[in-house]
């Protein structure tokens, strides 16, 4: 089976290692450019107030990477005593590893426990809920779409955990880290995904932009022979609605994506018979 990993191409090329370590034919097509925001000036006004929110909410690893940018003092000011309640939050396992290796104690850091059903804004408001009190400042720390030229912040799960900590009484606060923007995609990788379209490969997504920007880049091409495998329901619906004719779900741990994938391939062993 021939998997096209869709993720920024920093988490793509460890993405393919890893599958291809498990016998699968994986190449990376990234939907989604990363990079920092034009604008810092609130990104730097925000790190030099960390120590006045009760909770710092972080949407992903990339979120991590950008907001602390190399710069180890932040996290072990955010380990001081002095930060008082400051709490680092990671809506799942790939962004509280970044936060570890940004500096930020285990002692200061809350993620949905390794068996929750799915690893988002939903499941990390279970764990810190109790946390949240009125009067608080909280800060989640995301990407932005780039439009334009325009910096637009993108809303989702995020702004569904907003609502939560807004309606527990507490202020929050939104900074972008850094900025998302649809590739400049090369000749071969235009071949790769009109070709991935009909042959059976599976498109794995682990973001719903990543959809849209294929739709965005390939406006005319049908999806209906194509196999998605999504790590959110989120996600999986926006291939849906994409015209994917075949779509699976999954946790985003490479393990379930490992289990996922070979029973979409037992399932497509068995032909038409089934």
């Amino acid at each position: 089976m021939r998997v096209i990993v869709t993720r920024p191409e920093r988490e793509a090329r460890r993405w393919v290692i890893d599958l291809a370590a498990q016998g699968f034919q994986a190449l990376a097509l990234p939907l989604i450019q990363i990079g920092p925001v034009h604008n810092q000036t609130q990104l730097t006004t925000t790190r030099q107030q960390l120590a006045s929110y009760a909770g710092v909410m972080f949407v992903s690893a990339n979120a991590v990477d950008y907001f602390f940018a190399s710069d180890t003092s932040l996290a072990a000011g955010l380990n001081a005593s002095g930060h008082g309640r400051t709490r680092a939050w990671a809506t799942g396992p790939g962004t509280a590893k970044a936060l570890l290796r940004a500096g930020v104690a285990p002692e200061r850091l809350d993620v949905p426990p390794s068996d929750a059903a799915q690893f988002d804004s939903e499941a990390l408001w279970q764990v810190v809920a109790p946390q949240v009190r009125a009067a608080d400042r909280v800060l989640i720390v995301r990407g932005a779409d780039a439009i334009d030229g325009e910096e637009l912040t993108a809303g989702g799960g995020r702004d569904w955990f907003a609502g939560k900590v807004a309606a527990a009484g507490a202020q929050v606060e939104l900074v972008a880290a850094y900025q998302r923007q649809v590739p400049i995609f090369s000749a071969d990788e235009r071949a790769l995904a009109r070709q991935a379209a009909r042959d059976g490969s599976v498109w794995l997504f682990s973001s719903a932009q990543a959809v849209r920007n294929l739709q965005a880049a390939w406006p005319e091409q049908s999806w209906v022979h194509g196999h998605a495998l999504a790590t959110h329901a989120r996600i999986a619906a926006a291939a849906r609605s994409a015209g994917f004719g075949v779509v699976l779900e999954s946790r985003p741990t490479l393990p379930d994506v490992l289990a996922a994938l070979k029973s979409s391939d037992e399932l497509r062993c068995q032909g038409p018979s089934r």
